[in-house]
């Protein structure tokens, strides 16, 4: 198998210990859905209709939402999966009726590349793993989609940005929320100046962690960092799209106050960004705080979307009264958002360069924060903003 300039090779990985890493507390997130395991099984569509997914990890967020948006988007669908415990993969061939051929374990990954069925892979793995499994996939001849955050450092986004360029397949970030309408609506209340020119943001998206104090999310070696990598995510793009610009500095500090529990990653981030125009916006992100909230104040009024972040419905409110969209799946919203991109060329909501983006801005934080806080300057232009 070729490599590419971070030099990934393909890394064993016994069913043994995936289980074990998958399993330290993946329930942890605070955004997981209440729909049950037997939710409607649906038939398979045809490859004729739409494009063949595989999910690359059957976690939590595979289980309750990815595979659930699959059986209603309308130009994707489940095709395939890949997994380390032959007990979920039967589980889910039954459940879902993917044949056997469509069904992967980690070490014979690579194999997908012989599978017409299959047209996008999405990496829905611990941190760490994104950038080996989307290079993987990449390499095999598959479009990707990589679950936010794209990567653990700006080096290993641009390795999956050079794998999926040289292999000549599209690549988009998991970033739900891009696809999803309140999102859509601030984008053109910025756009259009509904509201005048903006002065200030705010954005929070934090939960309390309560599970499992080994779980991977808190474990650095997997995660790549803690709250900052996972929900700080959420409030980086939300000051981004409030303002329509991205950050030319940045300021940060951490805080801790269960040390005992968040012993190898970041509880709470807090940053402030300076931006082109003048506006100055605000972060907030913890595991062990809630807050879900996006606030803007223009120079003629004000608009705020309070939830922000979480699965949905949604809910927003302006100077001018009440923002209200129906609720439907974000997944769906972003799967089918994906391929139509790859189907019909229309914008990639949500591309490699973002998730490049967001992670130049997170290391900017985390050396601000080992720098006592010391303003960082970032030289970004518009990168990743896609209006």
């Amino acid at each position: 198998m070729k490599k590419n300039s971070l030099e990934f090779q393909r890394r064993p990985v016994s069913r043994r210990k995936f289980n074990r890493l998958l399993g330290q507390g993946i329930a942890g997130t605070a955004m997981i859905s209440s729909l049950p395991l037997s939710c409607a099984m649906g038939e398979q569509k045809s490859k004729e209709a739409s494009l063949g997914v595989a999910l690359v990890g059957l976690g939590a967020y595979s289980t309750y939402q990815l595979a659930p948006a699959l059986q209603d988007t309308k130009h994707c669908h489940l095709a395939g999966i890949v997994t380390g415990t032959p007990a979920k993969a039967r589980r889910w061939a039954s459940k879902y009726n993917i044949p056997g051929p469509n069904i992967y374990d980690y070490d014979s990954f690579d194999d997908i590349t012989k599978n017409d069925d299959i047209d996008i892979v999405y990496v829905v793995l611990p941190n760490s793993m994104h950038a080996e499994f989307s290079i993987r996939a990449a390499q095999a001849g598959k479009h990707v989609i990589c679950e936010k955050p794209m990567a653990i450092s700006v080096k290993e986004c641009d390795a999956i940005i050079e794998a999926c360029e040289k292999a000549s397949v599209k690549l988009g970030i998991g970033y739900r929320l891009q696809s999803e309408p309140y999102t859509q609506e601030v984008k053109r209340l910025v756009r259009e100046k509904t509201f005048g020119a903006i002065n200030f943001v705010s954005a929070d998206a934090a939960y309390q962690s309560r599970g499992n104090p080994d779980q991977w999310r808190l474990n650095k070696a997997l995660s790549g960092g803690g709250a900052l990598l996972n929900m700080g995510v959420y409030s980086i793009q939300s000051a981004i799209y409030s303002t329509g610009e991205n950050p030319i500095s940045v300021n940060a500090q951490e805080f801790s106050t269960r040390p005992d529990y968040f012993k190898d990653t970041d509880e709470t981030i807090t940053a402030q960004f300076e931006f082109p125009s003048g506006a100055v916006g605000q972060i907030m992100t913890s595991h062990n705080a809630s807050a879900n909230r996006l606030f803007a104040s223009c120079r003629n009024g004000w608009f705020e979307l309070q939830p922000a972040n979480s699965y949905g419905p949604l809910s927003g409110r302006s100077s001018e009264g009440r923002i209200q969209f129906e609720h439907e799946s974000q997944q769906k919203l972003q799967m089918d958002d994906f391929a139509r991109h790859i189907l019909e060329g229309t914008p990639n909501l949500a591309p490699g360069s973002m998730g490049k983006r967001d992670m130049i801005i997170c290391e900017a934080i985390y050396a601000s924060i080992a720098q006592n806080g010391k303003g960082i300057d970032l030289s970004l232009g518009d990168m990743g903003i896609v209006r």
